[in-house]
């Protein structure tokens, strides 16, 4: 049983005191049967009026910091988040997990219970009137004869991996029928990618934000270290949400730790604010992340 810690460092500058909006965050990581926060904690400089924690609609934790209130308002030139948490991770992969009947072999069948609940994670997001992605999507199937579904996940993965380049990007998303006409793209460009694949081939499937752990010995062959990561879930009867990191074509959880899950990205950005001033105030943003597991010292 792996134990990360993780260390989110995000600070803000700027040319002169300035006052802050309310800023929403998502540092913790989601509870479950593959994962347990063990501490956390979080330090806000300067210090905010209020900081209250909820869950949203899907389950994750969200903090709200709050600057001004009452007869306080804090100014500064930096605001600086530091978020460090210790996570106990248990190791799943779909090799061992035996799917209901239906959903071996594609096309997956899913109960009218299931088709309701998981609605919102089954509706394509991004136009495709050329057919590209739907096409692309099929050239993994084999019309002969049924295709066993963790054959076509392993194989879109590993397109994914081979085919496209990953580059570094620090804001936006790419259309995906873009990321395939570029042949690369960003660990979110990859993520959206599969998501609208596999939700045209009727599987449900949502947008996972969190970190990932790079063994140093790995350092050149993973992408998406030093950041937050983004990948995919998707959801088979028998075996729940399953973990998928196109990017790394890693089928499983492995390294990969959930902080958020999505029908879209915007829905999980680990912080997002506002502050009170003059637009060349703001001198930019820098992230710091790092993920160590324990028993590696």
């Amino acid at each position: 049983m792996p134990i990360y810690t993780v260390t989110h460092l995000t600070t803000y500058r700027y040319r002169k005191r300035v006052g802050f909006g309310e800023h929403r965050m998502m540092f913790l990581p989601r509870e479950g049967h593959d994962q347990h926060l063990l501490s956390s904690t979080l330090t806000i400089t300067p210090e905010p009026v209020s900081l209250r924690w909820h869950d949203d609609a899907l389950g994750n934790r969200v903090g709200v910091a709050r600057f001004t209130g009452g007869r306080s308002t804090v100014l500064a030139t930096s605001l600086v988040f530091e978020s460090v948490i210790r996570v106990a991770h248990f190791r799943s992969h779909p090799a061992g997990i035996n799917l209901d009947e239906e959903a071996r072999f594609l096309p997956v069948s899913l109960s009218e219970e299931d088709k309701e609940d998981l609605r919102p994670f089954l509706v394509r997001r991004y136009p495709d009137p050329d057919g590209t992605l739907l096409r692309w999507a099929e050239s993994f199937l084999d019309p002969s004869e049924p295709l066993p579904t963790f054959e076509l996940l392993t194989a879109m993965i590993h397109a994914i991996r081979h085919d496209h380049a990953y580059v570094r990007r620090d804001h936006g998303i790419q259309d995906p029928a873009e990321t395939l006409t570029l042949r690369s793209g960003t660990c979110r460009d990859f993520t959206e990618l599969m998501i609208e694949a596999l939700r045209a081939l009727g599987l449900p499937a949502r947008f996972v934000s969190g970190y990932l752990y790079v063994p140093a010995r790995d350092s050149h062959d993973i992408h998406g270290g030093g950041a937050t990561h983004a990948w995919v879930q998707v959801y088979l009867p028998g075996a729940g949400w399953i973990d998928i990191d196109p990017t790394n074509a890693i089928l499983g959880n492995e390294g990969l730790i959930r902080i958020a899950v999505a029908r879209e990205p915007s829905e999980v950005l680990p912080l997002s604010g506002s502050y009170l001033g003059m637009p060349d105030d703001d001198l930019g943003m820098e992230v710091m992340v790092k993920v160590a597991r324990e028993d590696d010292g």
